[in-house]
């Protein structure tokens, strides 16, 4: 990874951080993104703590509101002309229904609407770095069961909202986003794949719900240094330059049944985020 750049969303703990600090290790130059520049920073001294020789930037984002969205991305396009590796590893889960500045649910405005607008401000210097090596896009994910995206409640306004009906269907959403990136990129050097990490123990995603599935997650998940495994193998290794829109997990390709095989379904998905994302 030496002389590559790589941004990484959700970098101030988790499995983000475990991302950013693997592809430091790696030699890469790592835009770490936080919530605010405070958290930013802090993940960036965490990170040098454990890689003292990484080359970090901190980078401000609230990944659920759009115009900041636009002003980080402006920001390090302003620094950078190129970009290696974009890995989307951002999310959130959500006890109450909240919504953003841009009118939007929090869940599916951080979980989709921020993977879609990020990694489309970031096409062209992916682009330009895939006319030297394949650039990658990971896209932290999950296997999303038998789980299908309500066109018609996408934000989960109807009904009583929780986190189990609003958050695995932005699963589903990030991969089939995936592969409609990897569809509209095909021979342009960039490759996108998604990545299943299972339950990972320990981090703040979970602090807003508790209850039983925390529990299920910190008592049976695995570390992050551990689960961040397939996300670094997608990231960086030559055996995946060439492989694009798949779902992974433990380096092995998983179906992706029902609605994330639908093609109808992920083009229906993309013009509806192109919509809500606006003009820019």
């Amino acid at each position: 990874m030496e002389g590559k750049i790589a941004l990484v969303t959700g970098a101030t703990g988790g499995l983000g951080q475990a991302v950013a600090t693997g592809l430091a290790r790696g030699g890469a130059l790592v835009v770490v993104v936080g919530r605010s520049s405070a958290r930013a920073e802090e993940a960036v001294k965490a990170i040098r703590s454990l890689v003292p020789a990484a080359r970090l930037e901190p980078l401000a984002c609230d990944l659920s509101v759009q115009s900041s969205i636009r002003t980080a991305a402006a920001e390090f396009l302003s620094r950078h002309d190129s970009l290696d590796v974009l890995v989307n590893a951002a999310g959130v889960f959500r006890k109450e229904r909240h919504v953003t500045p841009d009118g939007l649910e929090l869940t599916f405005a951080t979980n989709v609407m921020a993977y879609f607008l990020m990694t489309n401000l970031m096409l062209d210097a992916l682009k330009r770095a895939g006319g030297r090596h394949p650039s990658r896009i990971v896209n932290i994910a999950s296997k999303y069961g038998n789980t299908r995206i309500n066109f018609e409640d996408l934000q989960t306004a109807r009904g009583r909202y929780s986190y189990l009906r609003s958050t695995p269907q932005t699963m589903l959403a990030r991969v089939l986003l995936t592969q409609e990136f990897a569809e509209r990129l095909r021979g342009s050097g960039v490759v996108a794949n998604a990545v299943h990490p299972g339950l990972v123990k320990n981090t703040s995603l979970l602090e807003d719900v508790r209850g039983p599935f925390r529990w299920i997650t910190n008592t049976f998940g695995a570390p992050a240094e551990k689960a961040v495994d397939t996300a670094l193998w997608l990231a960086m290794s030559d055996e995946t330059a060439g492989v694009s829109g798949k779902l992974w997990a433990k380096r092995k390709e998983l179906p992706t049944p029902g609605m994330g095989s639908d093609p109808e379904a992920r083009r229906r998905l993309w013009d509806t985020c192109s919509k809500l994302a606006g003009p820019g």
